[in-house]
Parts: C-alpha cells; structure tokens; sequence
C-alpha cells in the first residue's frame, strides 16, 4: 500500500452554520495531532467566524462576509489571498458549489470533497478527490475526508477554549440574573420553523427543573422573535426561569460551559453546549437525530417522528413531528441525565 502524498499547507472548507462549523472541527483537530508541522486554515462566513477565531488548531482563519459569492470584487479579493497562502490541498466538508468554488480559488491541485448524494450542485466537478462517507453521524462522515491523507478514526476533540474574556462575561451575566450552580440553559429557538418547540413546553420544563430537580433554568435567544419566546418561557416558568441578556457566540459558549444541561432544539446552540462538554437533551423532528444530534453517549436526543423528503421539504414541514415530543419524553430525558451526576430530587 502507497503512503500517501504529504500536504503541508492545506485550507479546511466550512463556511456555514454554527452547527455544521462545529461538526467540522474534529476534522481540523485530527489534522493538527496527524500533521503537527502542517500549515492549516479555514474559510468560514458569517459571524460564524468568531467560533473557530483563534482555535488552537488553527494557523489562519479566513473570514468571509455572508453573500460574498455575489461580489466579484470580493470573490477576487479571495482568490488574492488564497493563492499567497499557497494551499496544497483543500478538503470541503460542505459539499456545495459556493464551498467548492472556495477550494478551487485556492489553486490546490488536491481538492478533497464529498461524493455521492452528499456532494451536491457543482461541488463534484470542481473538487477532485471524492470520497463517499459511509458512517451515521455527520462529525464522523467530516472525518472520512481524511482518509486520503492515510488518517482513519481518529478521536473526536472540539477543542473550543474558554477564553478569559468570555469567562468573565458568563461570569457577570450569571450574577446579574442571580443564577446559582447547578443551572439548566433551555434554549427555544431553530432556524427552520419545522424544528421550532413550543415555548409553553419549554416552560412546562423549567418547571419541572425547578421544583422536582432543584435547577433553575437560564433562557438564551437571539434575535427579537426567539426573545419574544424566551419571554413567553419565563412567565410559564412560576419562577424557575430566567431570561439572559444578548450575547455572543463566546459568551453564549461560557455560559453553557458553566451549565449542568442544555435543552434545545436541532440548532446551533446546542451543537455548542455538545462540544464544550455540557449534556445536552436534543429535539428533533424534520432531521435524523442519529445524523445530526449532540455528538457523544452523555446525550440525549428525543425523536418521536422522523420527516423524510428533500431538504426544502423538510424545512417547510408543518409542526406536527415537533409536536409528538411531549412534555414528559423531555422530562424524562433530563431526568436521565441529572440521575448520572446525581443532581438530587426534590419532592412535588
């Protein structure tokens, strides 16, 4: 069997979301343990961008503006920078033309990227090194795109830092809302309104947190709508619920650090609580949990119907496969994790 062809210079390809970004950095870690000498970078969009900033597997961090394949200025700007750098490889783990083109901008002559039904549009004509993943969960499909590199099953590490700033802005958020440890962070928001739970369930949660476990719970949100259920939560909470100020994406990731579970739905947030290591109770409904859930056994992803279908049909479902996840199969499921670090009870 050949060795593979050493890459000293190679430009990691996820530009969007907060969630798939997370997926993506094992990739990035199993890279820096395999190649420590390699030059490594990552192009990424959005504010997205202040996830990986300054990860310790990182040696540079292109950060684009959302909609930059629009420009043809910026698009030249790219192609400038990326071409200094000198890429021998890209590996895209998005498998979309936008992604792909980024690659190829590069000037790598290696361009690692998906096959099969996961390389969509262009991304197989443009990448050259396809490789058809055949594990479940999506962090271990990322890591198949190292194969080529002679890198098979390596551990799976987020690596996500808790910076000094950012602890000292959780810190402050949870005196101000007076937030004892152990705490709970429920979080009501989803991109697709097909992953959207309803906000009195989320309540009816923070109830039980708080007079049956002894946890008080901490609301984040971003943006007004996600406030406006935020607000809704606390109310429904009879006092068991606080609402968090806005934060930062390095903020938010301190906060939950800090927490003893998350409760969320298939979104970024809880992606995030997953990789900096605080259990977490998924629900999901459009997408599979054994896919895309919160990534290892300490986790709990409730799943009581599965939608099948292309991608826009399952964003544009109805709420019916949210809505079979009641109440107790969320209580139940946090109950389970509190058990395993003996959070005790209290009585009704």
């Amino acid at each position: 069997m050949s060795t593979p062809e050493p890459a000293n210079r190679i430009l990691i390809v996820r530009l969007s979301a907060i969630g798939d970004v997370l997926h993506g950095l094992p990739v990035a870690n199993a890279l820096r343990d395999a190649l420590p000498q390699a030059f490594l970078a990552w192009v990424v969009e959005g504010r997205t961008a202040d996830l990986l900033r300054g990860h310790r597997a990182l040696d540079e961090l292109i950060a684009l503006p959302r909609g930059w394949l629009k420009s043809p200025r910026t698009v030249l700007d790219l192609r400038r920078r990326l071409r200094a750098l000198q890429f021998d490889m890209t590996i895209d783990l998005q498998g979309l033309s936008k992604s792909a083109i980024a690659a190829r901008l590069s000037g790598a002559r290696r361009r690692i990227g998906l096959g099969g039904k996961d390389g969509r549009e262009l991304s197989r004509w443009l990448n050259n090194e396809l490789v058809r993943p055949t594990r479940t969960h999506v962090t271990d499909r990322n890591l198949e795109l190292l194969a080529p590199l002679g890198i098979t099953h390596p551990a799976v590490r987020f690596d996500l830092d808790d910076s000094p700033v950012n602890a000292s802005a959780a810190r402050k958020i949870l005196d101000s809302q007076r937030v004892l440890a152990p705490f709970a962070v429920i979080n009501p928001g989803a991109s697709w309104p097909s992953k959207r739970w309803p906000a009195k369930r989320f309540a009816a949660v923070a109830r039980h947190l708080g007079q049956l476990r002894g946890l008080e719970s901490l609301v984040v949100w971003a943006g007004d709508q996600e406030r406006g259920w935020a607000e809704q939560i606390v109310t429904g909470s009879a006092g068991h619920a606080m609402i968090a100020p806005a934060t930062s994406l390095g903020e938010l990731a301190a906060i939950v650090r800090r927490a003893a579970l998350f409760v969320g739905s298939d979104t970024g947030p809880l992606h995030l609580a997953a990789a900096v290591g605080t259990p977490c109770v998924g629900l999901f409904g459009p997408m599979p949990a054994e896919r895309n859930g919160p990534y290892g056994p300490q986790h709990i992803a409730v799943q009581k119907i599965l939608l099948t279908g292309t991608s826009r049909q399952r964003r544009t479902a109805g709420p019916e496969s949210m809505e079979a996840i009641s109440v107790d199969h969320v209580t139940e499921a946090c109950d389970q994790i509190l058990d395993r670090g003996n959070l005790g009870r209290r009585s009704a």
